[in-house]
């Protein structure tokens, strides 16, 4: 596997990480059971993001001064595309977190936790997809074809599918945990597992953790091979997306008092994929350059935000008459 990450890029990138993993997660968790506040919220995500570009800047400045300011420009620029898209489709992610937590009637306070652990394991599990899809591509790149079509398929899926929250408890996976694990009726504090009576009984949060992990895993599976389009770099790609990933938490608590102000989001992300889907699909007729997908995919959001933000004027306004 080509990739422009040296020892040097790999360990920075491993310290950066551990030590705001150990910021945002251990010191938060030493206030206790509590809400992060949307102020709190607004200004970790601005920590995050500015995390993020700072990590750019450095890498650049490095392969400039290593590999020169061609391949620094190129490989900044995929870098900073592919965080673009992750973030994005992280959002929606998140919205299926609070489907998830409204379901299972999970107190804002007891969210944390179930929030920490889930960011955790999706560090560790798109680490493992990232590293073996990109092993995957170097070996057969073919793949890049199917991962385009798949695309194309889950964007236009996304843009028909109806989100329904209350069809949540049928699903065969909650049906099955809930036939074969001993669970408490309601949720215990924080606490995953309870012993009563001399018993080990797990509780519903442990239920929605699971969920919050296999949402991750899903939504990996769409997001990982969109970032492949932009760079098969491995360094690039986990970087980007792990950064992406680590923001969630903060995005989370931003977003959970006005989730309904986005109703146009999913259909802006669906052109994401489906513009990703043609990428890959014609890569070899007429290749986009990466400023040009960095535009389109920017254009997108921002369009969707405008026409969000209208649509939420009209609907206000009706509510007002």
């Amino acid at each position: 596997m080509n990739s422009v990450g040296t020892p040097m890029l790999w360990g920075g990138f491993a310290i950066v990480v551990a030590i705001m993993l150990a910021i945002d997660l251990l010191l938060q968790g030493r206030r206790g059971v509590h809400t992060m506040t949307m102020k709190q919220a607004a200004v970790w995500s601005v920590v995050w993001v500015s995390l993020s570009l700072l990590f750019n800047a450095a890498f650049w400045w490095y392969l400039a001064q290593t590999e020169g300011r061609a391949v620094a420009d190129t490989q900044a620029l995929a870098f900073l595309t592919g965080y673009l898209i992750e973030k994005a489709l992280a959002v929606d992610n998140v919205f299926v977190w609070l489907m998830l937590f409204s379901y299972f009637a999970v107190p804002a306070a007891l969210q944390r936790r179930v929030l920490i652990y889930g960011v955790l394991g999706a560090i560790v599990l798109r680490t493992i997809m990232i590293f073996a899809g990109s092993w995957l591509i170097s070996q057969f790149s073919w793949l890049l074809y199917v991962f385009g079509a798949f695309l194309l398929f889950t964007g236009v899926k996304m843009a028909l599918a109806k989100e329904d929250e209350t069809g949540i408890g049928d699903k065969p996976l909650v049906r099955w945990l809930r036939g074969h694990l001993r669970m408490t009726d309601t949720i215990e504090n924080e606490h995953f597992f309870v012993r009563k009576n001399g018993l080990l009984f797990a509780t519903p949060l442990l239920l929605v953790l699971i969920l919050v992990e296999l949402s991750d895993v899903i939504f990996a599976v769409d997001s990982i091979p969109a970032i492949f389009a932009v760079t098969t770099d491995p360094f690039i790609v986990l970087t980007s997306n792990l950064f992406a990933i680590l923001g969630l938490r903060a995005m989370y608590f931003l977003l959970a008092g006005v989730a309904e102000r986005f109703s146009m989001l999913k259909y802006g992300l669906s052109l994401i994929l489906v513009f990703i889907g043609i990428k890959m699909l014609i890569v070899d007729i007429f290749h986009i350059p990466i400023a040009i997908s960095l535009g389109v995919v920017g254009g997108i959001l921002v369009l969707t935000m405008l026409l969000n933000a209208w649509v939420n004027h009209q609907n206000d306004k009706k509510t007002k008459a």
